[in-house]
């Protein structure tokens, strides 16, 4: 079984609501074309990243319907991604679209940017999976990836593959953490993000580090330049990966949870500390 995702690396225009949903159009209908199973955008491209939306004016489920008759006719997924709806405050959402054009997930980040613009929106409470024609994907944002935790969380979930709408710049490090987290989830990973000066570097990883003999292998299955605009496309060999993750011995296999129970302790303490937390200090 192979899952054929497209990654749009492309920037959208803030506020331009009708003509990023025509650009997503015109996107998911050439992924069909290539065979696509998915089409993954960057970090809130229907709405763009324009933190002074109200939560008004944000998006809901209805707002995407065009996009769900569009997946339903084409026969293709897509990971929507907005600024949402919430209870208080506006949130950044992606919306899992199957091929039938039902809407399988909901995900809104849950590590917001506290430390800048984003400090405004509402956060997510939890990380989701959802069946997607018989594989388990998971959604994470963004700043969420700089958190081993999200994506051991969609692990721990049953994700097998995880999505990732992006939207920053400094992608070196980055890019190594989506690699290392793909290797210790056993999960595949793919992110989108715009393109631009420091910027693109969109990307896809498989979990499978080293062939049947332990010899290491490369484990890169896309990355994108910078500058570079359009689709891209990344595909998993699921029946691999799920062989590798059924004796390999990463994931959830050996971990000893009974010393992790600091992680769920909220202190932050010197030299952690910041302006503008709300909560946590000590």
């Amino acid at each position: 079984m192979r899952f054929k995702t497209a990654v749009l690396q492309m920037r959208s225009a803030d506020r331009a609501y009708d003509k990023n949903i025509k650009i997503i159009i015109e996107k998911m209908t050439e992924a069909g074309r290539n065979n696509a199973d998915i089409l993954l955008l960057p970090e809130c491209f229907i709405t763009g990243y324009d933190l002074t939306i109200s939560n008004g004016e944000a998006l809901t489920e209805t707002d995407i319907q065009p996009l769900c008759n569009k997946a339903k006719e084409l026969g293709i997924g897509l990971v929507a991604t907005a600024l949402t709806k919430g209870k208080k405050s506006p949130q950044n959402s992606a919306f899992v679209i199957g091929k039938t054009g039902k809407i399988l997930m909901k995900y809104s980040k849950v590590h917001t940017c506290d430390f800048a613009d984003e400090k405004v929106l509402e956060s997510g409470t939890s990380f989701p999976v959802c069946d997607f024609n018989g594989v388990k994907i998971g959604v994470m944002i963004c700043y969420d990836r700089e958190y081993p935790e999200s994506a051991r969380l969609l692990m721990l979930g049953g994700a097998e593959i995880i999505l990732v709408p992006n939207d920053c710049g400094s992608m070196r490090p980055r890019l190594q953490a989506l690699s290392t987290r793909a290797y210790e989830n056993m999960c595949g990973v793919a992110m989108a993000n715009p393109n631009g000066a420091n910027a693109g570097n969109s990307c896809a990883f498989s979990p499978i580090c080293w062939d049947s003999n332990g010899k290491c292998i490369d484990n890169t299955l896309l990355l994108a330049d910078a500058e570079t605009e359009g689709l891209l496309y990344a595909e998993f060999d699921m029946d691999a990966i799920r062989g590798y993750r059924e004796h390999e011995m990463m994931g959830n296999t050996f971990r000893k949870v009974s010393a992790y129970a600091r992680l769920l302790d909220g202190r932050v303490e010197y030299p952690f500390i910041r302006k503008g937390q709300t909560h946590g200090q000590r």
